[in-house]
């Protein structure tokens, strides 16, 4: 299969291709993805060839669930919102599970993120559906989106800029076929605007320049951002993704003498668009929703949406646009086949999204990066060798220790004094790609119990943590980096390995010094030290000896 083919996997012929070529090679294994917009919920069924390293839509769905219509005075989700999106969820788990999918990836975005409600509705989800929600952040939005578009278009040499204008943030991404070079989010969306500002249509003049201001002064950040990393000589592609693109586009190309069939990857030009946005704003929302390209909920938004894309043309002074059908549900299964170990070649770079953006906040706080790998080094050997003593993690866990384990000196940064609690807060409110908001949490409070007093209800860092689940994984690894980081006392590592014998009942770890006759009663001493924590953490009996 050629790059262009392998491009675009949505497209009937290659679909075809994809799907009788994985059924020859056998194996095919199918996803579900959900996304839980502030607009509307959307369902993908995947089918993905692991020979190849593509997949294919199956099935796809979409319901308007309006998670963005808050309650006016607190900003929580209105009680009609959530019921919505519980119909709307057990109706898609089904629909996904009648394909026999192995696993249904589910992320929310910016309604859920903002609402004061909005992780106890998620918690209500897994109680009553047993899906884990992953709500992620404003930057991860944004690299997911990436992988969605990257997955259904060749970027060549060529970097591109993304734009995906969502119900309640609109996202901006410089990207290459590589890498993304700056993730942005702004809130600032389709659904916010048209409920905060939009009273009376049509729009007045006024109201029109108002909101248009409103606009650029939210985006300059954003646009300033991916300005400065364009490179001299460089002239980006801009991709739109979206609803209300693809409305847009729709409208743009009934003007065409034969419009296309599919609008991945056609092509509209600023001053196409430019009579699009003037003709949709002279009208009422009754006679848009008379236009066929702009279902009834669209004809609603569709007018602050169109004024989102015509102002970022106008701020990154680009004279078209690319439109493109994926986003970021089809970033899920991206993300899913990395996971999975599923992709290579353009998607190789991203399979180590996790450990560089740790990397990146090593170097960022200026963290003693050789002595957190030997500390890292520690726990996970640690984590090895006492499942079923220390811990009953299923894997999970141990990629958190390792972050946790990299950066739990970073609050050091800050102020020597309980800097794990400084830890905390930079790891909390930092940028972690490739971690779901409950992972992040996770790290952050790894880092935090790694030393001083053991996990208390009364702690931020522990009432942040969502579920049973994840404070017992927390308890546990937290624990292991405290032993690891015990061993840590000096400004060059001594300790070279650990022998760790774990029973019932009993945790032996015999140190193994980088050279002989090296004295490591320090480091003995600080790790005997953890024996009273360690036993009423776990009621295990630690002992520590040096070989030889």
């Amino acid at each position: 299969m050629s790059e262009a083919e392998s491009a675009d996997l949505t497209s009937g012929d290659v679909q075809g291709l994809t799907l009788s070529r994985g059924l020859k090679s056998g194996g095919l294994r199918r996803v579900g993805a959900i996304d839980i917009g502030t607009n509307s919920t959307h369902l993908l069924v995947a089918s993905v060839d692991p020979a190849l390293g593509t997949f294919s839509i199956i099935q796809a769905e979409k319901s308007t669930t309006r998670l963005g219509e808050r309650d006016p005075e607190t900003g929580e989700l209105s009680a009609a919102a959530m019921e919505r999106g519980f119909k709307t969820l057990r109706r898609f788990l089904d629909l996904a599970n009648s394909h026999q999918v192995e696993q249904v990836v589910t992320a929310a975005t910016s309604a859920v993120r903002e609402a004061p409600n909005g992780r106890d509705f998620l918690q209500s989800i897994k109680d009553e559906l047993g899906i884990e929600v992953d709500l992620v952040s404003g930057p991860e939005e944004a690299r997911l989106i990436y992988l969605g578009v990257l997955s259904g278009m060749s970027f060549g040499e060529r970097p591109h800029l993304l734009l995906d204008i969502g119900g309640g943030s609109t996202e901006l991404i410089l990207a290459d076929s590589r890498d993304a070079r700056a993730l942005t989010s702004t809130r600032v969306g389709a659904v916010r605007l048209q409920r905060d500002f939009i009273k009376e249509e049509p729009l007045s003049p006024q109201r029109r320049s108002f909101l248009q201001a409103f606009i650029q002064g939210s985006l300059e950040p954003a646009v300033d951002k991916v300005l400065r990393r364009i490179k001299s000589g460089e002239k980006p592609v801009l991709v739109a993704t979206s609803g209300t693109a693809m409305a847009i586009g729709a409208l743009a190309a009934s003007e065409d003498d034969r419009p296309p069939l599919k609008f991945h990857g056609y092509k509209v030009s600023r001053s196409r668009l430019d009579r699009v946005v003037e003709r949709l704003v002279v009208m009422t929302p009754a006679q848009r929703r008379e236009i066929s390209a702009i279902n009834d909920r669209r004809a609603e938004i569709i007018v602050p949406g169109a004024l989102i894309l015509q102002t970022t043309m106008k701020m990154l002074a680009v004279d078209g646009l690319v439109l493109s059908e994926r986003a970021l549900r089809e970033g899920l299964i991206v993300d899913w086949m990395l996971r999975q170990g599923l992709l290579e070649d353009r998607f190789s770079f991203q399979s180590s999204i996790r450990q560089r953006t740790v990397i990146h906040q090593v170097q960022r706080f200026a963290v003693n990066q050789e002595r957190a790998e030997k500390v890292a080094s520690h726990a996970l050997t640690l984590y090895d060798r006492t499942k079923g003593v220390i811990h009953q993690d299923d894997g999970q866990g141990r990629e958190l220790l390792w972050a946790a384990s990299m950066l739990h000196t970073c609050g050091q940064h800050i102020n020597l004094s309980a800097y794990h609690k400084h830890s905390w807060y930079l790891i909390r409110h930092g940028e972690l790609l490739g971690y779901s908001e409950a992972e992040h949490l996770m790290v952050a409070a790894i880092a935090r119990y790694h030393r001083r007093s053991l996990p208390k209800k009364r702690h931020e860092s522990w009432q942040a943590l969502i579920t049973r689940e994840n404070r017992k994984c927390v308890a546990e690894m937290s624990l292991l980096l405290r032993l690891a980081a015990a061993i840590d006392r000096r400004p060059e590592p001594v300790v070279m390995s650990l022998s760790v014998d774990a029973s019932q009942h009993q945790l032996r770890i015999e140190l193994v010094p980088d050279r002989s006759n090296r004295d490591l009663s320090l480091e003995q001493w600080s790790l005997e030290s953890c024996a009273e924590t360690v036993q009423a953490a776990s009621g295990v009996e630690l002992s520590v000896s040096v070989q030889g």
